[in-house]
């Protein structure tokens, strides 16, 4: 067993490493680049190295840096967790060469299943199914035009080096499929720096379902069952569960044997895990199954295998890339209940999904009934560098449904505040019927998307009269304060009461939530506070608590009680399935003017162009796509929102501009 180990990663995986090392008793370093220098996984490490800037590919991508750290900090072996340089076949030729051990397969094996193209030949040579498709050298963009007409659409167009979602599209119609190889030849340059691409016939009602596969070096092979992740979006899996439900006993023991064969034609060693679509029947039952890719590494949702097979997947990594055997063949393998896991991402499902990047001034999980891995916490950044992903929370029970309403409740107790979340998102997503029923499919979101993504419905006047009941113990805990330091601590003009000489006296504010303003008024009334907020209820707020993370009361004739977060002028407020943010608004700050509109299309997140496709003087219309900014790893398109005149462009292709910053002025139109 090794006696310590580098990994060559970042946020929760790193994490999820040191933690199995630890209590190994393998000791660890940890690598971080100028964003990172007071991040989790630097604080968890034995030790750590500094890499760089924040750019991945000036920091967490520098394999020859990586490997010095590990020199110098006397590593034996280096894991990768997953992404940057884990499916990267020189950096494992590079460790072999340095007698450093990489703690994942062969470069051979990488190299292998790094080329889509290349897998698929080398799977159908093993007897595993294919998907129809074109899987050709030639790449010139008419010839793969000409497949996918041949084919049949819809079609998906996949980067040959691609994995994670990155450079794939689904393409509907023929007119639309220049546009989409383009972008994802972009995405597929930027993320592999490899633009060839596979075209394939795109399975109706398709389950995404893979094998998770173990190898060592003395000739064993096994699978641990398999995993569930048809909820995505985007081809970026959302909620994964193991064991895949409705999977029928035959179909399980068919799937798993070709992951192993898969496994054994590459000469596989360590994880790794097998991809296949299985096209279900009506009733959401998987049937007939293809080889899709195979990941050379940890997957983000081992998770739920560990917890129904008891298996620490990480300490097997360690175990195999030392030299050991596994620490059990096929037949003392046996899973155990449901486990379902959710990610947590910085993201705003309200405006399409827009990375979420800022300081994470709340950050809360629940201390029992779910395992909650992470790689930050509250008072961090989330930056605009990396994979947004906040957490993945995962829940194990009995059976499916205890495993559902474990999530929902771990969700519920999960708050996140300073930026954006899918946590509500995630709660609709499970609680939706047919998730519960299992009638599964890669289109589940965009099939479900009315219920998911319902329109913003205004902050209850019970929300905002607790969102005033926190604002109201802010006033009063600081005038306390103020008075306590005065030299006349019982003047009724430090009191938080709004005295005011004969007369009862009142607080007003202004109380913001989704662009709309409602102004409340409160004085203080029979141990309450009497509440009118305008254009509503007049109520009497009595049986007051508020502690740091909670507020209860009884508002008129309801029992409230929220969870929230409050910093500066912003409070959130959190029930069983709602986040509620609001900002209470400064009169003063907010009597002074602003201008009308500027004519300006803004960056909704902070990113990189990587495409432009109009230019100053062009006339566009509504829908036109202007150009493409590169944000957490995703391509966004910018869209005219109206027909228009160019009138500057700012920014050239490679620029990285900030949230807010005008991206295109048009013309101002006549009239």
């Amino acid at each position: 067993m090794f006696d310590k180990i580098l990994i060559a990663n970042r946020g929760e995986i790193a994490c999820r490493v040191i933690e199995t090392a630890r209590r190994m008793g393998v000791r660890n370093v940890a690598v971080y680049s100028d964003a990172d220098a007071g991040a989790r996984h630097v604080a968890l490490a034995d030790e750590a190295v500094h890499l760089g800037p924040p750019p991945a590919r000036e920091s967490y991508l520098l394999g020859d840096k990586i490997l010095e750290a590990a020199k110098a900090t006397n590593a034996q072996g280096i894991h990768p967790g997953y992404g940057f340089l884990s499916e990267n076949a020189e950096f494992a030729d590079a460790c072999e060469e340095a007698g450093i051990v990489f703690i994942g397969p062969p470069a051979s094996a990488i190299r292998d299943m790094g080329s889509k193209a290349q897998a698929k030949a080398l799977m159908g040579d093993a007897g595993v199914p294919l998907t129809p498709g074109y899987h050709g050298a030639d790449q010139d963009d008419g010839v793969l035009q000409k497949a996918a007409d041949e084919i049949g659409y819809p079609v998906l167009i996949k980067a040959s080096a691609g994995g994670g979602g990155k450079g794939m599209r689904l393409v509907e119609k023929a007119e639309d499929f220049m546009e989409a190889l383009a972008s994802c030849r972009r995405e597929s340059i930027a993320s592999f720096g490899d633009d060839r691409m596979l075209v394939e016939r795109f399975v109706t009602r398709p389950r995404h379902i893979e094998m998770q596969v173990f190898a060592d070096k003395h000739g064993n092979a096994v699978h641990l069952f398999e995993r569930d992740c048809s909820i995505q979006r985007r081809h970026q899996k959302v909620l994964e569960e193991a064991p895949a439900p409705g999977m029928p006993d035959d179909l399980r023991a068919r799937m798993g044997q070709a992951a192993v064969n898969a496994a054994k034609a590459v000469g596989y060693q360590g994880a790794g895990t097998v991809e296949f679509i299985a096209e279900s029947k009506p009733d959401g039952t998987p049937g007939d199954f293809f080889f899709m890719e195979m990941n050379t590494r940890l997957q983000v949702e081992h998770p739920v295998t560990e917890a129904v097979t008891g298996f620490d997947l990480v300490e097997w990594q360690l175990r195999v890339a030392s030299g050991e055997p596994l620490p059990a063949l096929q037949d003392r393998i046996s899973a155990t209940g449901h486990a379902i896991e959710a990610r947590l991402y910085a993201e705003n499902p309200d405006a399409g999904f827009l990375p979420s990047t800022g300081r994470l001034e709340g950050f809360r999980t629940p201390t029992s009934g779910a395992r909650i891995d992470t790689g930050v916490r509250e008072g961090d950044e989330i930056s605009p560098f990396y994979d947004p992903m906040i957490a993945k929370l995962i829940a194990h029970g009995a059976d499916r449904e205890e495993a559902r309403r474990r999530l929902i409740a771990a969700l519920a107790d999960t708050h996140v505040a300073g930026i954006s979340s899918n946590r509500d998102f995630l709660i609709r997503t499970l609680s939706e019927p047919d998730f519960a029923s299992a009638l599964l499919d890669t289109g589940f979101i965009e099939k479900h998307e009315e219920a998911l993504l319902p329109e913003k419905s205004p902050a209850s006047e019970g929300g905002i009269a607790a969102a005033a009941l926190v604002r109201l113990s802010q006033i009063e805990a600081a005038t306390a304060s103020d008075r306590m330091k005065s030299g006349d601590p019982t003047s009724p003009w430090g009191t938080a009461q709004g005295w005011r000489m004969l007369d009862a006296g009142k607080i007003s504010l202004e109380i913001a939530e989704e662009g709309s303003v409602r102004s409340v008024s409160a004085h203080s009334s029979g141990g309450g506070w009497a509440i009118h907020i305008e254009d509503g209820a007049r109520v009497q707020a009595s049986s007051v608590e508020i502690t740091e993370t909670e507020v209860s009361a009884q508002v008129g004739d309801k029992a409230l009680r929220f969870s929230y977060v409050a910093w500066d002028d912003q409070i959130v407020l959190y029930s069983d399935r709602t986040t509620t943010r609001f900002t209470v608004i400064d009169p003063l700050a907010s009597a002074v003017g602003g201008g009308g509109p500027d004519h300006s299309l803004t960056a909704p997140m902070p990113g990189k162009v990587t495409a432009i496709s109009v230019a100053p003087g062009d006339s566009v219309s509504s829908g036109q796509a202007l150009l493409v900014l590169e944000a957490m790893k995703m391509e966004h398109t910018i869209r005219a929102p109206d027909d228009g005149i160019v009138a500057t462009l700012p920014f050239a292709v490679g620029d990285q501009v900030a949230e807010g910053a005008a991206l295109i002025t048009f013309e101002e139109s006549e009239g």
